[in-house]
């Protein structure tokens, strides 16, 4: 059976929402999961599994300082021990990076840069990544910026509709890629 593991970061719940989501469609697909936070997976080994799934929050078109901080761990690490050579030549693993937004400001444009980076850490370590998942999300605890930033009203964002299908799009990427 393939493993994979969905690492996230959440401090308002809605990419602890997505990574559940994905994790349940990833296991209807066939997959042997596990779902931890960033802060949990100090010790995780992604080379012992077949997909990293990573996701967090979009701050200031970036990841959140604390995820910054473990992936560039992560990258020294793997860097130190000759898992990241010139070329990146491809290792047979995959990756796939979520990423939850508000996009009061400039909508999407705020999401691309942090699925973008997110992305980078495993393509140099000879990762495919298999796709990049932009999630609108309400923002959380700012009624204004919910309701008069650019992608309109957004409260309750991700809704129950919107995890379905996250969780079916998991799915299909598990029967298109790995069986």
């Amino acid at each position: 059976m393939k493993k994979a593991v969905i690492l996230y970061c959440s401090f308002t719940g809605n990419t602890e929402k997505v990574a559940k989501a994905i994790d349940e469609g990833l296991k209807e697909g066939g997959m042997e999961t596990t779902l931890m936070r960033f802060q949990e997976a100090e010790e995780i080994d992604y080379f012992d599994y077949d997909l990293v799934c990573v996701g967090a929050p979009s701050y200031n078109w970036s990841v959140p300082q604390p995820v910054n901080e473990y992936l560039k761990k992560k990258f020294n690490y793997y860097k130190s021990i000759g898992k990241i050579v010139p070329n990146s030549p491809r290792v047979g693993k995959k990756a796939l990076v979520f990423c939850t937004y508000s996009g009061p400001h400039t909508g999407i444009d705020e999401a691309i840069p942090t699925g973008l980076y997110m992305g980078q850490f495993f393509d140099h370590m000879g990762f495919d990544v298999l796709d990049k998942w932009y999630i609108l999300s309400e923002f959380i605890g700012s009624e204004e910026m919910s309701t008069r930033g650019r992608m309109g009203d957004i409260r309750g964002l991700p809704t129950e509709q919107d995890l379905k299908d996250l969780k079916e799009k998991a799915k299909n990427m598990v029967l298109e890629n790995f069986c």
